[in-house]
């Protein structure tokens, strides 16, 4: 395995964070207590401070006369933003008529000469009015300005039958999570007896109007509806890029425009699975057919304990439960009579369930387990169906047969290696106020006893008020400080002045904040996944808990398949206490990703629950996207 340099690894240890700091004194709070703390970091730095003259000189006491109170600095994190839909404009169609069929010429031979059908339709083109986005305009405008090109949807003064295959894909639009109202195409109607000039005006207006949707539609299935990085600050995203006038030269030539069209979706397993389970819930019959169970629980019912929901909650698992489950508890459903103690036999029917859910199988009964025994209804599963299938756009077509795919609202992360899911585990993600970000990279490097660079985020908005009232807190706390890329005492820092040129790191240790090792893909937002010294928080259901980055339930594992070693060699690497750095044999993507509808390994979807609001806010984009695409000329 190939080392990276000490130098080479500490620009690539990125800064994490983890849970935060309480409202324990700085007097009394000690390492564990700093990383079990309260709240934690926030992301885009803006910060209101005085630069200091001397950044490393003697801490200044506030207390003394004329020496100022300045007020606390802050860092803010990442936003959510009122989506702003593409624009549509007018496709200018100035250049698209045949000067020599709209010309006022007359033909002075007395000869009479054959009318070329195509030519004389085109002449009417220029009246044609279509509202398009700018991209989908600029690709109509280049091909119908070209004379030499035929036009698409149109032949012997009818609609063709290409056009009609291309409608009847445009109007299923909605089976593979797309709206079939921003596709939706009228063709002509007239008499066959009536006036050529009308007829001609409305097969040329519906030509473009076709050509218009079938752009707006192969871009959608390949990139998405949305802009993601318009929808906040966490969506981290490079949009792709469609290459629509070649969509129309291909269009042109295609024999099969259907199969064309519907060969744009990705070609992924999980997209195929996704667009499956939205058929499947499409045809069902709604809820209201009585099958859906209430449970009232307030609080949480521990074993032993009693409620009057037991029998709601016995009906719910045996209603949402497998057949297997079913099976290994006959006896349990059989004997049951509607009692509201919490039996042993009931702890166990219970835990079984959780355990099949994947929740703490404990038998505590609390929001979650309730949550996954009611389930939810129809039209909100289609709607996570239909996130999860925009945002699946938003990644490479296909994911490729090795990377790492961390979902964000299942608390977990998955490696798939051959197209196989080969190793999953338990992980802790950011906080509500704290969020992952939803990107792609890839995986590159895995340092073993790491170093925690403390992010200038926790620095100012956690460490600073009680470096202000005790100078040395860092010291005590075995910090080690920099200031312009020279090591200081805590201490001997003015931190009234600005941070920006101090760094602080904790050194490798038991109490390390990173724990063992982290694996790193270097990005803007200081996001990786390590190891962690504070094992409790894999054991609850609910694990939005960190600053932004994620920790691993068995770091070592997934450090080993990364490196495509054992765990043993991890081990090892460890065992020696050196800070090292371990490139990966090969790169490989890392999806950082968020879907609350989402295909296990045996390609059932699972539901989740929207951690962030995510998705209501990209319902919110979709439904604001659908408005400016029905603007009328």
């Amino acid at each position: 395995m190939k080392l990276v340099t000490k130098a080479t690894a500490s620009v690539l240890a990125l800064s994490c964070c983890l849970s935060a700091i309480g409202a324990t004194s700085a007097n009394a709070m000690t390492l564990m207590d700093f990383i079990r703390g309260g709240q934690g970091r926030q992301q885009s730095t803006q910060v209101s401070a005085p630069v200091p003259g001397n950044p490393a000189q003697t801490m200044m006491d506030p207390n003394e006369p004329g020496q100022a109170k300045l007020p606390l600095p802050t860092v803010s994190a990442p936003k959510y933003y009122t989506y702003k839909a593409d624009a549509m404009r007018l496709v200018s169609t100035a250049h698209f008529a045949d000067p020599v069929v709209t010309g006022a010429v007359a033909d002075a031979s007395p000869a009479p000469v054959a009318v070329d059908t195509e030519s004389s339709q085109r002449r009417y083109l220029a009246d044609a009015r279509v509202m398009a986005t700018n991209d989908v305009a600029k690709a109509i405008e280049s091909y119908y300005a070209d004379q030499n090109k035929p036009l698409l949807w149109i032949a012997d003064h009818a609609v063709s039958d290409k056009a009609k295959a291309a409608m009847a894909v445009l109007a299923d639009a909605g089976s593979v999570g797309l709206d079939p109202s921003d596709y939706t195409v009228t063709p002509p109607s007239f008499d066959p007896a009536a006036d050529p000039v009308m007829r001609d005006r409305a097969l040329t207006q519906f030509e473009l109007t076709l050509s218009s949707k079938v752009l707006m539609f192969v871009q959608d299935t390949i990139r998405g509806r949305l802009d993601p990085n318009r929808i906040s600050g966490y969506h981290d995203f490079k949009r792709k890029d469609v290459n629509l006038p070649a969509t129309l030269d291909v269009l042109r030539a295609s024999p099969d425009v259907a199969a064309y069209l519907n060969s744009r979706n990705p070609s992924n397993q999980q997209f195929a699975l996704l667009k499956a389970e939205l058929a499947k819930l499409r045809a069902e019959a709604s809820s209201a057919d009585g099958s859906h169970i209430s449970i009232s629980l307030t609080g949480t019912l521990k074993p032993g304990g009693s409620s009057p929901e037991m029998a709601n909650i016995v009906k719910a698992i045996q209603h949402r439960g497998s057949d297997a489950l079913k099976t290994a508890h006959a006896d349990v459903f059989a004997s049951y009579q509607d009692t509201p103690d919490y039996t042993p036999e009931l702890v166990s029917l219970v835990e079984d369930f959780q355990k099949e859910k994947g929740l703490t199988s404990d038998g505590v009964i609390g929001p979650s387990s309730v949550r996954a025994m009611v389930g939810e209804n129809n039209d909100t599963k289609i709607q996570k169906l239909i996130i999860a299938m925009e945002q699946l756009r938003w990644l490479p077509p296909e994911l490729g047969p090795r990377y790492v795919l961390i979902n964000q609202p299942a608390f977990m992360v998955y490696y798939y290696n051959n197209n196989q899911e080969q190793l999953s585990m338990r992980v802790v993600v950011g906080g509500k106020q704290h969020q992952t970000f939803f990107f792609e990279n890839q995986v590159q490097t895995v340092e073993f006893n790491p170093f925690w660079g403390v992010p200038q985020s926790i620095i100012i908005n956690e460490m600073l008020p009680k470096l202000r009232a005790d100078p040395n807190y860092l010291d005590r706390m075995g910090y080690q400080v920099e200031v312009g890329g020279h090591a200081v005492a805590s201490s001997s820092v003015d931190w009234y002045g600005s941070t920006k040129s101090i760094s602080v790191r904790q050194p490798p240790s038991s109490d390390n904040a990173l724990g063992e090792l982290k694996i790193l893909f270097p990005n803007s937002h200081a996001i990786y996944m390590h190891d962690t010294p504070q094992k409790s928080f894999f054991k609850k259901d609910m694990r939005a808990l960190s600053h932004g980055c994620v920790r691993l339930a068995d770091p070592r594992a997934m450090a080993a398949a990364v490196l495509n070693t054992t765990v043993d060699d991890v081990a090892k690497q460890i065992a020696d206490g050196q800070n090292k750095a371990v490139a990966v044999p090969q790169k490989f993507p890392i999806y950082i990703a968020y879907f609350t509808a989402w295909p296990n390994k045996d390609g059932v979807i699972q539901y989740f629950n929207d951690v962030y609001d995510r998705d209501a806010a990209t319902l919110k984009a979709l439904d604001t996207t659908t408005k400016s695409r029905t603007a009328q000329i």
